[in-house]
């Protein structure tokens, strides 16, 4: 078994991202931009993703798809909407969170993340600093963002936070980034970009939550 031949059975099995588990079809554009930035808040609790992906699913369900949307609702719609997800341990404080962090999206970048991009002019620094100042978004939050904004954001790819290189590990791969993606290159015979990136990310964070993940993968690479 070479580490390419796993890299090909992850791709093929857990090759999904998370943004698109959650319904989010993620383009350039405010509105997917804000329902990555919920999801991403959403995951970075200690709660099983699942629960993360199925009660963003439940917010956007319910018409929470935008800044705008997100204030109109009520704290106890938001709260419902987070319970019919199975998000019920953070349900009532991550409600006010989400409510909080869309009146400061809207204040400090008139709703657009596109905004923040700009500022950070490819400083991954300055743009996990501004995505942490949301509400409820910590470093891993933040880091689950871009991980998953490198699909439509080229500048931060490639982006392998820890998680993703803890997923690597345990499946017995190079914990480098450039080796990482290089390996999927080599996989996939094509030329990787942004996107790629977050599907490799996506899967390598998946082996790092379920040793399922990593058992299958080692079973159908050999």
């Amino acid at each position: 078994m070479t580490a390419r031949r796993t890299v090909e059975v992850l791709l093929d099995r857990y090759g999904t991202t998370y943004a698109a588990e959650a319904g989010i079809r993620l383009r350039n554009t405010p509105q997917p931009l804000y329902q990555l930035l919920v999801l991403s808040d959403l995951l970075s609790a200690r709660i099983r993703a699942s629960a993360a992906v199925a009660a963003a699913r439940a917010l956007f369900a319910h018409g929470m798809r935008s800044p705008d949307r997100m204030i109109g609702a009520t704290w106890q719609q938001r709260v419902d909407a987070l319970g019919e997800g199975g998000y019920r341990r953070y349900d009532e404080r991550t409600a006010t969170q989400l409510g909080d962090g869309a009146e400061l999206l809207l204040v400090e970048y008139g709703g657009d993340l596109r905004r923040l991009r700009k500022e950070a002019d490819g400083d991954l620094d300055v743009l996990r600093g501004g995505l942490r100042r949301t509400p409820g978004m910590g470093p891993a939050g933040a880091d689950i963002f871009v991980r998953e904004v490198q699909a439509v954001w080229p500048e931060t790819a490639p982006f392998l936070d820890g998680k993703a290189l803890q997923g690597a590990e345990e499946l017995g791969l190079p914990a480098s980034p450039a080796k990482l993606a290089h390996l999927a290159e080599q996989a996939e015979g094509e030329e990787r970009g942004g996107e790629a990136d977050a599907v490799l990310a996506a899967a390598l964070v998946r082996a790092a939550l379920d040793k399922h993940v990593v058992d299958d993968v080692m079973e159908h690479a050999t």
